[in-house]
């Protein structure tokens, strides 16, 4: 009876953390605030066991789903797009969207192992939050519009848009965040650089969790992943993201950015004093 119950409260409690991963990367992928970095917290946080890598991957899938959703009439235009891409002039949106891709593939493999293992220190986490916030302020305050990478094609600013998709391996970055202040900077209006921003995002992560698979499948190393537990973060991200993502496009056209800096700062410094807090 005792081991039921005990079987029972891990499973409840099991149950409820992956409630809290799903919310919290439905809620952080599209804000400034860096998902990865607030999912490598959770374990910080709470004292539990870090999931890894692979589960931040199952809930990010979540959010790839509600963006393919949220932002489908785009999607169809690019698929679209993406059949013709050699001609110049009937594909801006879809050489756009390929150029900065291919460029966060290629510096992401650079990255990805150090990333990986360094990246997900507390610490670095809380350096990444205060330092590209203050950087993703100050791209926001003083970035002009007049570029739409939907109907003409550039692919210097395309391809730097991508690099700095890249640097988001690394938790308390922010991909949005990130890819938000180099669109600003190149001229994007803030929502056309919160919906290409969020565009980006679906290649990322579904070659991501792809690689990831293949890479667990190829290797002798057994994997300790609760599948459960996975879909049910995925299913909560999916619908929280969709929620999320209605809710900050309606804000992003009439706010700047500088409210989630403070945000990052708050949680920053928290994170480096809450081991003396307890």
């Amino acid at each position: 009876m005792i081991r039921n119950f005990l079987t029972w409260k891990h499973l409840v409690n099991d149950f409820f953390l992956a409630l809290v991963y799903g919310v919290v990367q439905g809620i952080t992928e599209f804000l400034p605030v860096s998902s990865s970095g607030h999912l490598a917290l959770i374990p910080y946080f709470t004292g539990r066991t870090d999931p890894g890598v692979f589960f931040d991957l199952a809930m990010h899938v979540g959010t790839a789903l509600a963006v393919m959703v949220a932002f489908r009439k785009k999607l169809a235009l690019l698929i679209s797009q993406s059949f013709k891409i050699y001609d110049h002039q009937k594909s801006p949106f879809a050489r756009n969207f390929w150029i900065a891709t291919g460029s966060t593939i290629v510096l992401a493999f650079v990255f990805k192992d150090f990333a990986s293992s360094f990246g997900r220190n507390p610490h670095v986490i809380a350096f990444n939050l205060i330092v590209f916030g203050a950087l993703m302020w100050a791209c926001d305050r003083f970035g002009k519009s007049g570029t739409n990478l939907e109907r003409e094609a550039n692919f210097y600013k395309a391809f730097l848009i991508g690099l700095t998709q890249a640097i988001a391996v690394f938790p308390g970055v922010s991909r949005s965040g990130i890819t938000l202040s180099s669109s600003r900077i190149m001229g994007l209006s803030r929502v056309d650089a919160g919906s290409f921003s969020f565009l980006l995002s679906l290649p990322i992560i579904i070659g991501g969790f792809a690689y990831k698979c293949l890479e667990i499948i190829s290797s002798d190393s057994h994997l300790v992943f609760d599948l459960q537990a996975a879909l049910i973060g995925m299913g909560t991200a999916f619908i929280v993201g969709l929620i999320t993502i209605k809710f900050f496009m309606s804000l992003l056209g009439r706010f700047g950015l500088g409210v989630y800096f403070w945000y990052r700062l708050i949680l920053a410094i928290i994170v480096l004093n809450f081991k003396n807090m307890g």
